[in-house]
């Protein structure tokens, strides 16, 4: 089976890999000229480490991403208001990881082109739009080098192009733009001494808008880490989100934000010294659709889901997405049903944790803090991360029992378990 994978960031790369290791013949098309190390920081839950381990990756990514031990949430002064144990710490078999998402990306990139040849992803192919007959479904791109069109015809296609989705946008034509809550994101990385013990992932503040994190991404054997950090501002609410990510924010603004910030464990004026270059992002996402899966074409990562950044779950469930996925398409001769079967299973879940995001997700701890004036009582804030990470089906326990999406145990048990 052939399939046409739009879009070549870390959701349609990993989508490339699940599908060849479930014996299909995926390739990739991306919209950029080439595929670069760019951007910022990214976290990878256990449960999406467990996908990119059962992929043969861990070791690779383990060299690339550093494994954060605790999640520290602090109000404004930097005070301890809640703190929860990570990755193995936790009770999980895998660990939890913080990479820098170019890094990522590159790592996928090199198995890709590894694994299915050299010409398994093909940059500057501006997807256009798709057509499906009885049997298949072709895909009509613009090459961007010559300026010519060109068409690919495949078994299925799978758009992973990203929040502005050109896939999800055939589908949904009348869809409204990306919602935004009046928040725009300032995001950086720089060299800094390590933020406590080294190994933290740090949340201050309370509502979102009044929001500092910082966690770290690279840690050499000497010298200082490389901080990941986050400032969350407002911009109105009645305000519609920028026209995407890019803008360049200025040194004077980036020392201004920070320096209202009064975090006894971190420099933050070293910290805007030392970025070289801050970023402002919208904080948006997409109303839940009623359906993911038509015919043959499909959508995952954040075509089909895109979602506040409150838990550290957007780039996890993509991972978990591409596994599913492939996992449905090995276990069904009808690519149709297959793909329903897929949106059945992925669909429902994913739709409750973007709902859940708008609502601050696990971030609801210091919000409710800094009402309450203090840190809440133990099992309150035990209740609300517990039950977040079941809703992403996170816990320590569902990530370690559930059973493998690897098709190689498929032959043996394809009565037995059902989706």
């Amino acid at each position: 089976m052939k399939v046409t994978v739009v879009g070549g960031g870390i959701a349609g790369l990993t989508c490339a890999l699940s599908l060849h290791a479930a014996g299909f013949q995926p390739w990739v098309c991306e919209a950029a000229r080439k595929v670069e190390a760019v951007g910022v920081g990214i976290n990878l839950l256990p449960h999406a480490v467990r996908e990119l381990s059962e992929l043969g990756l861990d070791g690779e990514l383990a060299s690339v991403a550093l494994p954060p031990h605790r999640l520290s949430y602090r109000d404004r002064t930097g005070e301890t208001v809640w703190e929860e144990p990570l990755g193995r710490a936790a009770g999980y078999h895998w660990p939890q990881y913080s990479v820098h998402r170019g890094r990522l990306q590159m790592l996928l990139l090199a198995a890709v082109r590894e694994r299915l040849g050299p010409g398994s992803v093909r940059t500057g192919l501006l997807f256009q739009r798709f057509e499906q007959t009885a049997g298949g479904v072709r895909a009509h791109f613009l090459d961007r080098s010559s300026g010519l069109p060109a068409v690919d015809d495949a078994d299925v296609l799978v758009g992973a192009d990203g929040i502005d989705s050109a896939v999800r946008a055939q589908l949904f034509p009348h869809e409204s733009p990306p919602k935004g809550n009046g928040v725009l994101m300032w995001r950086g990385v720089a060299y800094h001494p390590q933020v406590l013990d080294g190994r933290s992932i740090v949340v201050a503040g309370g509502t979102p808008g009044a929001k500092f994190v910082a966690y770290p991404i690279e840690d050499p054997a000497t010298g200082d880490a490389l901080v990941n950090w986050v400032l969350e501002v407002r911009h109105g609410l009645s305000a519609p989100p920028p026209d995407g990510p890019g803008r360049r924010v200025t040194a004077a603004e980036a020392h201004a934000g920070l320096s209202s910030w009064k975090l006894p464990w971190i420099d933050l004026t070293t910290l805007a010294e030392r970025s070289s270059a801050v970023f402002e992002y919208p904080m948006a996402d997409r109303d839940p659709l009623p359906r993911w899966s038509f015919g043959r074409v499909t959508l995952l990562g954040d075509a089909a889901h895109p979602m506040y950044p409150m838990g550290m779950n957007g780039g996890s469930q993509s991972i978990v997405d591409t596994r599913v996925l492939a996992w449905c398409l090995a276990r069904e001769d009808d690519p149709v049903a297959a793909l329903r079967r897929y949106d059945r299973m992925r669909r429902p879940a994913v739709n409750a944790l973007v709902l859940a995001n708008r609502n601050l997700g696990p971030e609801e701890i210091i919000a409710r803090a800094e009402e309450h004036g203090g840190p809440l009582p133990t099992g309150q804030a035990g209740q609300i991360t517990t039950r977040y990470k079941r809703l992403a089906g996170a816990t320590a326990a569902q990530v370690n029992t559930r059973r493998s999406w690897t098709v190689r145990a498929i032959a043996a048990d394809r009565e037995g378990l059902q989706g």
